[in-house]
Order: C-alpha cells, then sequence, then structure tokens
C-alpha cells in the first residue's frame, strides 16, 4: 500500500482592491487512487511576501501588486483602522 499526498494550485483569483485569493487541493492517493481530498484557501494581499508562493501565484502577483496597487490597498486599510 502506497500513500502518495499532492498538493495543487487549482484557483487562482484576483479581487477588485489586489487581493490575490489561492486555491490549494490536496489529494491522498492510494495505490494512484483517489481516497481523499481537501481544499484550503490563502489570501496574498498587496504588499505581503509572496516569494514563498506556487510559480503560477508568483507571476500574478508581480504582474498585479504595482506601486500603485500597493499604496492604494495600504491607504483603504488605514481608513478601514485594521
Amino acid at each position: 500500500m502506497e500513500l502518495t499526498k499532492i498538493e495543487i494550485v487549482d484557483l487562482i483569483e484576483v479581487i477588485e482592491n489586489g487581493c490575490v485569493q489561492v486555491r490549494v487541493k490536496s489529494v491522498i492517493l492510494e495505490n494512484g487512487v483517489r481516497i481523499s481530498g481537501t481544499f484550503h484557501r490563502h489570501v496574498v494581499a498587496p504588499g505581503d511576501d509572496y516569494s514563498t508562493e506556487d510559480a503560477k501565484v508568483k507571476a500574478i502577483c508581480s504582474a498585479v501588486h504595482t506601486p500603485a496597487v500597493v499604496s492604494a490597498y495600504q491607504a483603504s486599510i488605514a481608513t478601514q483602522g485594521v
């Protein structure tokens, strides 16, 4: 019996404020047959460190998180008192 865990970034969404939502699918395989699967979501906000993210997420963040987007996001957070 061989168990294998695979994690795949299967969904990346860019929100209006520049946040990048990432969904990671985890699949457990037994002898090559899927026996379990779950999803995990996280957000990469403008200005966050995304250096450890998947290559696709890095590419999208570098394109979307321009200095103007980061400044606008930080200003919107400051006005919300967060």
